[in-house]
Order: C-alpha cells, then structure tokens, then sequence
C-alpha cells in the first residue's frame, strides 16, 4: 500500500470503531451484542483482505517473471537454432571447398606436367627445325623438277605456285609448320591432276593463239581452235605441240563437251602416247 493509501485506511477504522464503542455504551444490549459481533467479523474480514494481498502481489510477481524468463529461454533456443543452421551450412561450405580444392590441385598438377612436356618440346624444336627445313627445300626443288618435266597444262599456274614456295621459306613471319603444310598442300594438289580431267582456255605457246585445251589426267594434253578448224595434241616424246589429223577433230570437241559436263559421258578415241623404254 502507498504512504497515503495507509493514512486513509487508518482514519477510516478510527471512526468506525469509535461509533461502535458509542453503540456498546448505550443501554440496549442486543443492539450491544450485534455491534460487537459485527466489528467482529469487519475487524477479521479487513485483516484477511490484507493477508491475502501480498502473496497476489507475490504470485502477479512470479507471473511477470516467469513471462519474462519463458520468452529468454525461446530467444535463447531460437538463437541455437540459427547458430546449428550456420554452422550446419558452414560444414556443408567447407565440404565443398575441400572437394574443389582438392580437384583444383589436380588440374595444378597437370598443367605443371603439360608445362613441362611443352619446355621439352621446345628445346627439341630447334633441332628438328635444322632436320625440316633442309627438307623443304628439296621437296620444292622436286617440285619444280616434276612440273618441267610434266605436260606443260596450266604451266604459268604451277611454276607460280613453287616460285611463292621458294619465296615463303626466306618469311621469317611464317612458322616452319605453316611452310610445311604449305608444301604438302602443293603436292596434295599436282597428286590431284592425275585422278581428274577438265577442260579450259589458254594460249597455246606455238602460236599465241587461245585455244581450249583439254586435259586427261597426267596422261594426255590436246587442243582445239574454237572454230573446230586447228585439232592437236603435245607430244611428250619430242615435248612439241603438233597437229592431229582430221579424225580426232569431233573426238577432241566431244572430249571438250564431257569435260564441262556439256554432255554425258562416253568413250572417245584420243591418241594416248605409249610407255617409253628408260633410257
């Protein structure tokens, strides 16, 4: 009770009690016994509110407290959880840097061999370049060779084309495995003339005149005038272009004809050189 709530009460009991002892003094005693009796059981009644308040107080204290200690214990076992989770996810994170780690050190160590394998290769380049080039070299020599000693069809082409295999070896620009494929790719391309036939326009050396050659092979090189007039052939035993008679005329303009693919194919009688005892 507050120090004003206590004066209150005490002055109120002060009065009452003094208006009861008025009652007892007069002469009616019934009226006597029943004050007595009520101040009684007042008296007993006001002491046992007042026993009874401070243990409410007491309890209503309790009440708070627990309250207060339950929603401690629940932020405390949800801050538990929240630390498992974590740490539960902090497990799963480390896992799997191991994992990656672990793979990481392997391609490490793979590289480092790849590395290795490469300095090995390139301390060998220089050496096998010193083999490659010399090489090279004499292949293109060949190569001209082959095409002199050829039946000269799109000869300006193909002297060309060693003359630019020559001048790419003196590159510095031009790496010796780009030189080398550059080589096999001329030869790959004379191996080609000897499995095709094909048809085209040149000027024949003899005369300057442009005429349409056709070519079978590496075996067989003739010609024919546009106007059908002049048929002929280069002879690979005196290496000349000379005149055939009149009787290959329509099967050289038939041969032209299949060549472009101007008409299907059929036999034709061309004159074919026969093989030539080595001297």
């Amino acid at each position: 009770m507050e120090p004003g709530q206590d004066k209150m009460y005490f002055m109120f009991w002060h009065s009452f009690i003094h208006g009861y002892l008025h009652m007892i003094e007069s002469d009616r005693l019934p009226v006597r016994l029943g004050a007595i009796c009520g101040l009684s059981l007042f008296l007993w009644g006001g002491a046992q509110a007042q026993s009874l308040d401070a243990p409410v107080q007491a309890e209503s204290r309790i009440n708070r407290d627990a309250v207060t200690s339950q929603q401690r214990v629940t932020g405390l076992a949800q801050h538990t959880q929240d630390l498992l989770a974590e740490y539960r996810s902090v497990v799963r994170e480390t896992e799997s840097l191991k994992i990656y780690d672990d793979n990481l050190e392997r391609v490490v160590t793979d590289q480092r061999n790849e590395i290795g394998s490469i300095n090995r290769q390139l301390s060998s380049l220089e050496a096998t370049n010193r083999g490659v080039v010399p090489l090279m070299l004499e292949m293109i020599d060949a190569l001209g060779r082959i095409v002199e000693a050829d039946i000269p069809f799109r000869i300006h082409e193909r002297r060309a084309r060693v003359e630019r295999l020559r001048e790419m070896m003196d590159q510095a620009e031009v790496t010796a495995s780009e030189k080398y494929r550059r080589v096999m790719e001329a030869y790959q391309g004379e191996l080609e003339f000897g499995r095709t036939t094909e048809a085209y326009s040149d000027t024949l050396p003899t005369t300057g005149q442009t005429v349409d050659f056709l070519r079978v092979g590496r075996t067989l090189l003739v010609y024919q005038t546009s106007d059908n007039y002049v048929t002929g052939w280069f002879n690979p035993t005196s290496r000349q272009f000379e005149a055939l008679p009149d009787r290959y005329r329509r099967e050289v303009r038939d041969g032209l004809a299949i060549a472009r693919n101007e008409k299907a194919p059929n036999l034709v009688i061309l004159p074919v050189p026969g093989p030539q005892v080595a001297q």
